[in-house]
């Protein structure tokens, strides 16, 4: 239970999710203010200032991205934490979440206790600074975008976007639990991989909860980019349980592992945003 009754604003237009979200966050200890419109999120967002938005994206009036949009601009709703709600379909919700500054999402059908758990990192990302993921222990946020301004800046330096392919369908058969350990798995063997290859002022952190960003210099890309592709290859059967693995094997939604590389950043982008935006869309 929450130590202290922070805010939570909930904007879901299915009245029976919104009903037990808000009953289960309510019985939490925490705060909670439910609508079922987009703009009457905006509204209750800037009037509540919840310490936390949890929006779904079909939405009856404004979607959720607009509402996301329309938060981000506003100075007095800008630094609001946003976990969308995406369908289970629909993989590019959640690359357009992410370029709109969303700090996690999750799909439905949801376990309540997944999205209890991340409501919990969010909010403690929040209320302690913290720079690092809670699952990988990496840099995020502030710190990625420092790294990334220097790239736009210098001479150099490459850049290579590793992400984690069918996560959310991992989750959805084995539990955050065990798509919380297979995220853990990946940063290690990056890490190990650039320990190996990479130099000393190499750096890694999240892009997305599994998109992880490379900075490093480009002398060393070619021979980190096939190395890690191997090891991370390589590694991807073992994550699921004996029984399942041939048949896993066979699955069009099975983990993968896609690269995306940019030799070089400098002077092509006006902002850090542009640049992420650019490193997402290469991903597609």
């Amino acid at each position: 239970m929450a130590n202290v009754k922070q805010k939570i604003l909930i904007v879901e237009d299915d009245l029976d999710v919104a009903e037990m979200v808000t009953a289960y966050f309510r019985a939490q200890g925490y705060e909670v203010t439910t609508v079922n419109w987009g703009e009457d999120g905006v509204r209750a967002c800037q009037a509540k200032h919840p310490d936390l938005a949890i929006l779904d994206i079909r939405l009856p009036d404004i979607d959720g991205y607009e509402v996301a949009r329309r938060l981000r601009r506003d100075r007095r709703t800008a630094h609001v934490p946003i976990i969308f709600l995406t369908e289970k379909r629909e993989r590019a919700d959640k690359l357009q979440g992410l370029e709109l500054g969303a700090d996690d999402y999750i799909t439905k059908p949801f376990d309540i206790q997944e999205l209890r758990l991340r409501v919990r990192n969010a909010l403690q990302r929040i209320s302690q600074g913290s720079l690092t993921n809670p699952v990988s222990g990496l840099p995020e946020g502030a710190l990625v975008d420092e790294r990334l301004a220097a790239a736009i800046k210098n001479d150099g330096l490459s850049l290579l976007l590793v992400s984690l392919e069918n996560l959310d369908a991992f989750r959805e058969t084995y539990g955050f639990v065990a798509s919380d350990d297979v995220l853990r798995a990946f940063s290690v063997m990056i890490q190990n991989t650039m320990g190996e290859i990479g130099g000393k002022d190499d750096f890694l952190g999240h892009l997305g909860a599994a998109e992880f960003v490379l900075v490093m210099q480009s002398a060393n890309l070619p021979a980190l980019q096939e190395r890690l592709r191997s090891r991370l290859t390589q590694s991807l059967d073992y994550f699921y349980p004996i029984k399942d693995r041939e048949r896993a094997s066979q699955r069009p939604d099975r983990l993968g592992v896609k690269m995306s590389e940019m030799p070089s950043a400098k002077g092509r982008f006006a902002s850090v945003d542009k640049l992420k935006m650019e490193l997402l869309r290469l991903k597609r």
